[in-house]
């Protein structure tokens, strides 16, 4: 009898295994690129020029607002781009 109640139960379906690896999507990877802040825009908003040239507008990233760092014209930052929009960035570190 219980190799009966085993055979009956069999494997789990697959629909159930696939579902947790379709859960899992991978994010695309950021471009990191260093720049300098020309510009403070508004609600926390910069104009960036980065060092191949490029012009950006960079704007602040929550960790960042959270330990109220202060960025100013002039300042070297650490940006992430989105190989998807290439016009704007997030600001994840001021340089020193």
């Amino acid at each position: 009898m219980p190799a009966a109640a085993s055979a009956a139960a069999g494997p789990a379906p697959a629909h159930r295994l696939d579902q947790g690896r379709r859960a899992i999507a991978v994010k695309e990877e950021k471009i990191e690129m260093e720049g300098e802040i020309t510009e403070a825009l508004r609600n926390r908003m910069f104009r960036l020029v980065l060092d191949n040239g490029h012009e950006m507008i960079g704007y602040t990233a929550g960790r960042m607002k959270r330990y109220r760092i202060r960025m100013l014209p002039g300042d070297r930052v650490r940006v992430e781009v989105s190989p998807y929009d290439l016009d704007r960035g997030r600001i994840v570190y001021r340089l020193r």
